[in-house]
């Protein structure tokens, strides 16, 4: 056998490796669209609960935003992923019924562009001593360094 036959046997094994394996990946919690359907302002947070199931995310400072979502995004190999499809539904609920619902898709989606801009704290700059020796002498091991006089 030629090293021609063994370089093309070689490149024969190896090109699988390489194939653009392609993977759909299913997120989110959505519900189906029977139970959405049922879904109307005035509802309680139990009636939604129950009907809908436990949200994806619950955000804000309270429980009063409830977001079920779901989105496809497909990857190929090494390639950056592509989100083909996402839908979500946001409720916000009010004296604990339900007072809004959103519905969004992929198209609704805006591009945020992300700005390379720093800002630095102005308290933050350092100089060498205080960098490295700043700290010497405030080390405490046991607790706030008073001693306990029950002993």
């Amino acid at each position: 056998m030629s090293i021609r036959n063994l370089l093309f046997l070689f490149a024969l094994l190896v090109m699988p490796a390489c194939s653009s394996d392609l993977f759909l990946d299913h997120n989110g919690n959505m519900p189906e669209e029977g139970y959405l359907k049922q879904l109307h302002v005035g509802q309680t947070k139990e009636e939604v609960y129950q009907t809908l199931g436990a949200p994806s995310l619950v955000t804000g400072l309270s429980d009063d935003h409830w977001i079920y979502m779901e989105s496809t995004i497909r990857r190929i190999a090494f390639m950056k992923p592509t989100e083909l499809d996402r839908n979500i539904i946001a409720v916000t609920f009010a004296d604990n019924k339900v007072s809004k619902i959103d519905k969004r898709t992929l198209d609704d989606a805006n591009n945020i562009s992300i700005d390379s801009d720093e800002t630095k704290p102005a308290d933050r700059e350092l100089g060498f001593f205080r960098k490295y020796f700043g700290g010497v002498g405030q080390y405490q091991m046991f607790g706030d360094g008073k001693q306990n006089k029950d002993m």
